[in-house]
């Protein structure tokens, strides 16, 4: 288990942040709904007192197993209550109800594909390592991964699926070098796939923008793990188990996730529209949301010194005011 624990370190992002932004009280219910190797969670744990509870959430069982060894070797003189469950933020109403909890009043949504998930060659996350393309958050649930995606989706298909989740301005070019090249055999290993993008941008496009595969990695890990949808899901929920006065913080790493967690605010968010000269509102606009953040809160330049991984990362904080 040691090993499992030193292996999954996690250095957590804009930790700082989401701690001053958690408005954390000793008695508070707080659920991590993106566990990790509970790097946020282990700092919330020294906050949270007897009366508090700490809820983990995560698919990876190897990400529970080092997080439940991080957060028992803690020395806290007054340790909350600490539950963790395995399973998908898209599932939150199933999981909260099963921890018999009667409301919440702080989630942390940490999006993304954490660093264990990148360094361990076996996930296929990882454009850099040669592995087979798997992809999958939750191996034991999920059965289709990302190599039964680029063996069997056709032309127009993985066209929609690398330009909607990457906006990959190459994207039918890719889809078609696949498409001609598991003609001759099988697309099973990252290094594979990554020789038929090198293949498929022009030289010249290669130059800039990072390594030329990083954007069609991202759109098939996004496809196979239903990530925009699920992200949707499991907001919506956490805005129904907040507590009043309790806060939402989610941090994303790319545009689509971004622009979901904005939407969703804003829908919650949103107040009356109706001219001013109705004397009863007739738009039905109720918010119960206050958005905290107008603009996303950034890592600082020393942050993004001392981990490069947070350099895409934004945060957003979102308030329940009824």
């Amino acid at each position: 288990m040691e090993e499992v624990t030193k292996e999954y370190r996690h250095i957590p992002v804009l930790l700082s942040e989401c701690l001053e932004q958690s408005n954390l009280k000793t008695h508070y219910t707080f659920v991590d709904a993106t566990l990790g190797g509970a790097g946020h969670s282990s700092e919330v744990a020294q906050r949270l007192g007897s009366d508090g509870v700490l809820i983990g959430i995560d698919q990876d069982e190897m990400a529970l197993a080092a997080a439940g060894a991080r957060l028992r070797n803690l020395a806290l003189n007054t340790p909350p209550q600490i539950e963790l469950l395995r399973g998908n933020f898209g599932n939150l109403d199933e999981l909260l109800l099963e921890a018999e909890t009667p409301g919440v009043d702080a989630f942390l949504f940490d999006l993304g594909v954490s660093s264990p998930q990148l360094d361990f060659p076996s996930r296929g996350f990882s454009f850099k390592e040669d592995s087979p393309l798997d992809m999958r958050m939750d191996p034991g649930k999920q059965t289709v991964t990302a190599a039964e995606l680029i063996n069997t989706l056709d032309a127009s298909e993985l066209t929609r699926v690398i330009r909607d989740y990457s906006d990959e301005k190459w994207a039918s070019r890719i889809a078609q070098f696949i498409v001609e090249s598991r003609e001759h055999a099988p697309i099973e290993t990252s290094s594979q796939l990554v020789e038929i993008i090198k293949a498929a941008i022009p030289a010249s496009a290669r130059r800039a923008g990072g390594h030329p595969a990083k954007r069609t990695f991202q759109a098939l890990r996004i496809e196979v793990n239903s990530e925009l949808s699920v992200l949707r899901k499991g907001l919506e929920a956490a805005v129904r188990w907040l507590n009043p006065g309790g806060r939402i913080l989610v941090i994303s790493y790319h545009s689509l996730e971004d622009r979901v967690v904005k939407e969703v605010f804003a829908k919650h968010a949103r107040t009356c529209t109706c001219p001013p000269g109705l004397p009863v509102c007739a738009c039905g606009a109720n918010p119960v949301l206050k958005v905290r953040t107008r603009k996303p809160i950034l890592p600082s330049a020393e942050e993004i010194e001392n981990n490069p991984r947070a350099r895409s990362a934004k945060l957003r904080v979102a308030e329940k005011i009824r």
